[in-house]
């Protein structure tokens, strides 16, 4: 018999609330199979399991805000712990030994559970709306003040928003702006965390991106929309496999000191709508060919900005990417998001005078940056990994 609990969903997660069960008792679960929709600052996450089993018995009711840890099912034929995510996989490089912690232990009793009085307020404080429903509402970006909620004790189920939706051509529905305190709250906790615990050091390196660019522009020649890439399905393809000959950078600093991942899940930072600010994981990065990668980093940019990533993508980035080159800013030095150890910045890419064989020409310039814990790694390090990333853009056709 396997016990399921609340998982850590961020760096700073102490809880969270139970929004809903979308498996019962009696039904079979397969790894990767969604069990339940959590809520946390970040927004509502669906929770996956990652052990085969059957659904025994349910511990929690939707609506109770719980502890991190805290056993919320039971599955019969796992044998083991249920994990809400899978744990990184230590990976020891080869050039520097480093320590590995332990598992953590098993939870011994269940924490008390809180009862709240109402179901993820995301829009407002108050508000009672299911997940489905709450998505569909910021989609159509309704006023849910406005909505009436025939659901249990009034709350807002899809169909009073599908009902409001095909009114809010006529002009009966308002917009106003999402509530994005709480967010505000978890991000300014992980960053405060950041820099009060994490010795960073910066590096900044510009390079020439031509080759890039033209090979961007050849492989995009005559294909339609769809099936195009951008410049940023570059940058991502290279960090992932230059950090997989730099493992330094790519994995957890814990109590026990830093812990490289075998695999590669790179984070891309997300601008929210309305504002607001998510970085989930793309895994295994370095296996994906770029087209693969580029459907991957759109299905994941929509889904998240729609509030519907996935609990894996929230909490198994090794390494984070951040760029605001669609911006127009040229540099910049990011934080890192603990318990990782770098994240990197990639700037606009601008025309810049550029000495070139004996001669000054215009060249495409990008400035990458990077960010890393100097516990983990140090500049020397550093200064090579950007250098790594230099030489896989300038060989777009390897990466």
């Amino acid at each position: 018999m396997g016990t399921f609990t609340m998982p850590s969903l961020g760096a700073d997660m102490e809880a969270g609330i139970l929004v809903e069960w979308l498996k019962q008792p009696g039904e079979e679960l397969s790894h990767g199979d969604i069990i339940a929709v959590v809520e946390t600052d970040k927004g509502a996450i669906e929770v996956e399991v990652f052990e085969d089993g059957r659904l025994d018995r349910l511990l929690v009711e939707p609506g109770t805000k719980v502890p991190v840890g805290t056993p919320l099912a039971e599955i019969a034929g796992s044998g083991t712990q249920a994990q809400a995510s899978p744990p990184p996989e230590p990976h020891v490089p080869a050039d520097a030994p480093v320590e590995t912690a332990p598992p953590a232990p098993p939870v011994s009793a269940r924490p008390e559970a809180e009862p709240v009085s109402s179901i993820a307020p995301i829009f407002g404080a108050g508000e009672r709306i299911s997940p489905a429903a709450r998505k569909l509402a910021y989609d159509k970006e309704l006023d849910l003040n406005a909505l009436q909620g025939t659901g249990p004790d009034g709350a807002i189920i899809l169909a009073d928003v599908q009902k409001a939706a095909g009114l809010a051509a006529g002009g009966a529905n308002r917009t106003r702006p999402r509530n994005l305190a709480p967010m505000r709250r978890a991000i300014a906790a992980a960053m405060s965390r950041s820099k009060r615990e994490i010795p960073h050091y910066y590096l900044c390196h510009s390079f020439d991106v031509s080759a890039a660019r033209e090979w961007l522009d050849a492989f995009n020649g005559g294909k339609p929309p769809a099936e195009r890439l951008v410049f940023s399905a570059l940058t991502l393809k290279a960090v992932a496999l230059a950090v997989s000959e730099f493992p330094e950078f790519n994995g957890f600093y814990g109590q026990n000191g830093f812990s490289a991942s075998r695999s590669i899940h790179v984070g891309i930072a997300i601008a929210l709508r309305g504002g607001g600010l998510a970085a989930p994981a793309i895994h295994n990065t370095d296996r994906l060919s770029l087209p693969e990668l580029m459907l991957a980093m759109n299905d994941l940019v929509s889904r998240t900005r729609a509030g519907g990533f996935r609990s894996s993508e929230i909490s198994d980035p090794t390494v984070t990417v951040s760029s605001l080159g669609e911006r127009g800013v040229e540099a910049l030095l990011p934080i890192i998001y603990p318990p990782q150890v770098a994240i990197i910045g990639f700037g606009s890419v601008v025309q810049r005078a550029w000495a070139t064989g004996g001669a000054v020409q215009v060249r495409p310039v990008m400035c990458a940056t990077l960010a890393a814990d100097h516990r983990a790694s140090d500049g020397h390090r550093g200064a090579l990994l950007l250098r790594r990333i230099e030489e896989l853009l300038s060989h777009p056709e390897g990466l």
